[in-house]
């Protein structure tokens, strides 16, 4: 006689079949994005703002090793179970061993050579503001609050805090991070995805995860779903003519939103937050749609994309057409 599975018992079969989290890797993470970026920056026409970027990784790589967090309090863990929420939402649970982190990645930078001489003044600025300053804007950066004043010091802030959650996040199991409800915003600390990846090799391969552009967690969400609503109807693909499709917009018709995809099995060397960035050519011809991004990369220097708003020469083009 065949027994009809429970819910629970279905969700605890198909979970044992493939990772449903994926955690960082720190040791490795940052100098795969910069060596990632190095490689794009090849006869890229941003270029200059790619190899920045790259340093700016170079300088998170050399923390992230002398860096250690608090651990996760227990406590709060519990209740995150209990109640399937995030583990540790990013706004409300800042090591404050991120300043640490920037210091330290100020040092590196300004040591760094190559580095564009007109950020010199802004490493300076930064240096010199108090602690409550600083915390205050990572504050509103992680509440997607970024004032017009502190657009430049964003990136570095954003790496520093990047740094310190992507480090307590690789020191949890898989087995640590709830089931949340709903799934498109980060198991572990509440930001939402920047982009999604199409996994190969071993138990991953063909599965699709969503990557937390702060603490570098990933999460599986099955394919052909919104990202930001979860909507299974009216999901399209766009890509840049002639581009392949190695980093395709993932558009949804019922919220108007769209995120990046990018897929290993068509290059296994992409990186969701790197390709992200290398990808703005895409951001500003999907700007000419009705589409809205739907989340930002927290590194995105927002002038090279006004910079290189007049070189969308090229068309959009649907994979599937």
């Amino acid at each position: 006689m065949q027994r009809i599975l429970q819910p629970g018992e279905i969700e605890a079969l198909d979970h044992t079949s493939f990772p449903r989290i994926l955690l960082p890797q720190v040791s490795s993470l940052f100098a795969e994005r910069a060596a990632r970026l190095r490689q794009l920056a090849n006869g890229n026409p941003i270029a200059d703002y790619l190899l920045f970027v790259a340093q700016i990784m170079d300088a998170q790589h050399k923390a992230v090793s002398a860096v250690e967090v608090e651990p996760a309090d227990a406590t709060l863990m519990a209740r995150a179970q209990e109640h399937s929420m995030p583990l540790l939402p990013a706004v409300d649970n800042i090591d404050p061993i991120w300043q640490t982190v920037l210091d330290n990645m100020l040092d590196t930078l300004q040591s760094s050579e190559g580095l564009p001489e007109p950020l010199q003044p802004l490493l300076k600025e930064l240096r010199a503001l108090e602690p409550e300053i600083r915390e205050d804007i990572a504050k509103k950066l992680l509440q997607k609050e970024v004032a017009a004043r502190h657009v430049g010091l964003a990136p570095f802030i954003m790496a520093a805090l990047q740094v310190a959650f992507a480090k307590r996040s690789s020191k949890l199991s898989p087995r640590d991070v709830p089931y949340t409800d709903p799934t498109n915003i980060c198991p572990v600390c509440a930001s939402e995805p920047v982009a999604s990846v199409i996994r190969i090799g071993g138990k991953v391969a063909g599965h699709r995860y969503a990557h937390c552009g702060t603490c570098a967690c990933e999460w599986h969400m099955v394919r052909v779903k919104c990202t930001h609503c979860e909507s299974t109807k009216g999901i399209h693909y766009q890509g840049i003519d002639g581009a392949g499709e190695e980093v395709l917009a993932e558009t949804c018709d019922e919220c108007g939103s769209y995120r990046k995809i990018v897929n290993q099995e068509k290059n296994p060397m992409v990186e969701p937050l790197v390709d992200d960035l290398d990808s703005l050519m895409l951001d500003l011809l999907m700007s000419e749609t009705q589409f809205q991004r739907a989340s930002a990369n927290p590194l995105l220097f927002v002038a090279v994309a006004e910079e290189q708003q007049g070189e969308a020469d090229h068309e959009l083009v649907d994979p599937a057409a």
